[in-house]
This record gives C-alpha cells, structure tokens and sequence, in this order.
C-alpha cells in the first residue's frame, strides 16, 4: 500500500537526493543544456541507494519528440555499499557494484527506447526479453558484451566498460564513493565527461 511519504518522494525526488550520503554525478560543465532528475531509488528501510541525472531531452508522454529522435545522456550515481544490512536487521544484502550500475543503465535505457510501433500485446514480451539481456550483461562485464572506454571524471581519466545496441549506448565504472553508470541516445558517448553535481538542486527543474 502506498503512503503519503511515497507519494512525496515520487513528486518531489529532490528531498530525496538531498538525503543521499554519497555524491551525486552528471555531466561536467562542458554540458550546457537542460539536466533533469530521475525517481530515486531506496532500499526498504529508507535509505538512499541510487539516482540520475538526465540531460537533454526529458521523457514525455508527447508525441514529440519520441523515443527514436529524443537525445539525452543519464548519468547514474549508485552508492558504494559494500555491506548492506536487510531491513529487519537479520540478514546481509549483496554489495553493490560496477555490475550493479551497468544493470540500472541498461535497464533505464529500455525504459525509454522501446520501439513505439510495436503491438500494446508484443510489448511486455520484448521487454522482459531485453531486460534479461541486459541482465546476463551487467553481470558478465569482462565479456564479448563489452568493451573499453576511458572518459575523465572530476578531469582525472577513468575506466569504462562500453557498450553500443541499436537502442543507444551504455557505460558503467566506479569513482569516489559510487559505482557509476550511465546510458544514451542521440548523443555520443565520446568525448563526454562526469563529474560530481555542485548543486543538485539546480537539476530539479
């Protein structure tokens, strides 16, 4: 059942990012377009787990622009948690990971991209088909799947996986207490960097 503090973090992600204990990162200032913020995502007993940073065009139920002309690049933020305790206090959640934000990037690329054309009754189907693909991805990082690219991050050159499908490209690596994804369209990966927000709140519209 759904309470009014979820229904306040969906409408305002801002207070969320705000109570993250790790630092947020986008593009750097190179980026001089608009920059926007996903819902963030938080583990059962509330704390802050991961977020994006968007930038360029904004998801929209418009007609225009669609998710085959839209361009963006998102860049997420996944907290370095190398223990992570369940909510009741009795168990151990898996550490986060590089594989963890390459999970999120892939996924949140899909979430956007999925060809509009396609049958309502085809749909489901194709994502749950592209989602396990990207799944077995993230999970194999030093595979076929993958390949290198370095891109600076706080102006200080730093290792990627990288990979290119017809839907946009995705990246993962890791910096100063996060592991970093992010993922695109309409916009080259190349020639970007990341580096930690200064004022998240600048990117909440």
């Amino acid at each position: 059942m759904e309470t009014t503090a979820d229904t306040a973090e969906r409408s305002r992600p801002i207070d969320g990012y705000l109570k993250a204990d790790f630092p947020w990162y986008g593009l750097d200032e190179a980026f001089t377009g608009p920059r926007w913020l996903t819902p963030i995502g938080m583990s059962a007993d509330g704390t802050v787990e991961h977020g994006s940073v968007g930038h360029g065009d904004e998801p929209s139920v418009k007609v225009e622009p669609t998710p085959e002309t839209r361009r963006f690049a998102v860049v997420v933020s996944v907290a370095d948690r190398p223990l992570r305790r369940s909510a009741d206090g009795t168990g151990v959640l898996d550490a986060t990971s590089v594989s963890s934000a390459a999970w999120l990037a892939g996924s949140g690329l899909l979430s956007c991209t999925w060809p509009t054309m396609m049958e309502r009754h085809l749909r489901q189907a194709w994502l749950d088909q592209q989602t396990a693909i990207a799944w077995d991805l993230a999970d194999a990082l030093d595979g076929p799947g993958w390949s290198a690219l370095t891109l600076p991050v706080d102006g200080v050159p730093t290792a990627f996986h990288y990979r290119e499908s017809e839907y946009g490209w995705v990246l993962a690596g890791s910096a100063r207490g996060v592991h970093l994804g992010a993922y695109g369209r309409g916009m080259s990966a190349y020639g970007l960097g990341l580096a930690v927000v200064k004022d998240i709140t600048a990117c909440a519209g």
